[in-house]
């Protein structure tokens, strides 16, 4: 039963701190190194179509965060026709097995159907979330509350020092400007058209991924068409959270652009450069384990090696 001494309040800019501490505290104990800074977590309070105050919950014992809860609702249907409901957050290790999860679910899974309903009037709603590492209480819950196992995610990773592949191109790498955000984000829609449970990105949402403070387009690479340069064939799109690490956001490559070792060759460039800087000891990614492109045998050539494998749960919509 869930402690009646506990407060549930929303995710606010003045109890950022708080959040990241909680945040940082479950990327140790849980094992998943997602960490992230004060001031990422700020900017996600101002992402596109997430209202704090109704898609967000934390929940207090005194003065400390004990849990928070999240939610995204897509801003377009995914490639079925549905509406993708990103549930999101977690519980103080000390508190676990108090219901307090439960609770979040519950109030997370009412809202998602409520602002799917308002957004896609009529169309079919799926709930996922992460599954975390085997063995991850978080799977537990959400296997008791009927959802399942639907894909697997690898990272990957490898060191930037020593020798980095080099790969040709037949196409010009660059490293994106603000020129090159509508057209990365129409080759990314495209890209991953045929990959599961992806959903077309807005310009809004597009506009949140581009101007992340995490981004690092100095090391991040467009692989443009020869013959119009407003096009983007291919894309490596790279962030920072952790001090000394890179990590790869997006990878992708327009279908009929497949089959020229484009992103072998931006990943390789932006490979390159993040090692020129001496800012970064490695570069990960994830990837999906059944990736229809192909990708995992590419991040192999390219010397990266499997880390870890994380789940996604999902469900029909209630």
């Amino acid at each position: 039963m869930i402690p009646d001494t506990l407060t549930w309040t929303h995710l606010t800019p003045d109890t950022v701190e708080q959040w990241a501490a909680l945040t940082n505290l479950l990327a140790e104990v849980d094992g998943t190194e997602e960490f992230y800074s004060v001031e990422d977590l700020a900017e996600e309070l101002d992402e596109h179509g997430f209202d704090p105050e109704r898609d967000s919950w934390a929940v207090w014992d005194g003065p400390t965060m004990v849990a928070f809860g999240q939610l995204r609702v897509g801003l377009t249907l995914d490639h079925e026709g549905r509406v993708r409901c990103n549930l999101d957050g977690g519980v103080h290790p000390e508190h676990r097995g108090r219901g307090i999860g439960r609770a979040l679910m519950d109030r997370m899974e009412a809202r998602a159907t409520e602002l799917a309903g308002e957004r896609h009037p009529g169309q079919p709603a799926i709930w996922r979330g992460p599954g975390g590492l085997e063995g991850a209480s978080a799977r537990a819950l959400f296997l008791h509350r009927g959802y399942e196992v639907v894909r697997y995610f690898n990272l990957l990773g490898r060191p930037l020092s020593g020798d980095i592949p080099r790969v040709d191109s037949d196409a010009p790498l660059l490293s994106p400007g603000p020129e090159h955000e509508e057209a990365t984000r129409l080759a990314h829609n495209a890209a991953f058209a045929d990959h599961w449970g992806s959903a077309p990105a807005s310009p809004e949402r597009w506009r949140d991924t581009w101007t992340a403070r995490s981004n690092r387009m100095d090391v991040s690479t467009v692989a443009v068409d020869p013959a119009d340069p407003t096009r983007v064939l291919a894309y490596v799109l790279a962030a920072q959270w952790v001090p000394r690490e890179l990590y790869v956001n997006l990878v992708g490559t327009v279908p009929d652009a497949r089959g020229r070792g484009l992103a072998a060759a931006a990943l390789a460039r932006t490979m390159a450069l993040a090692a020129e800087t001496g800012e970064y000891d490695v570069i990960e990614l994830d990837v999906d384990s059944d990736s229809p492109t192909g990708a995992t045998r590419l991040y192999d050539r390219l010397g990266f090696a499997h880390k870890k494998t994380w789940a996604t749960m999902q469900r029909a919509a209630r």
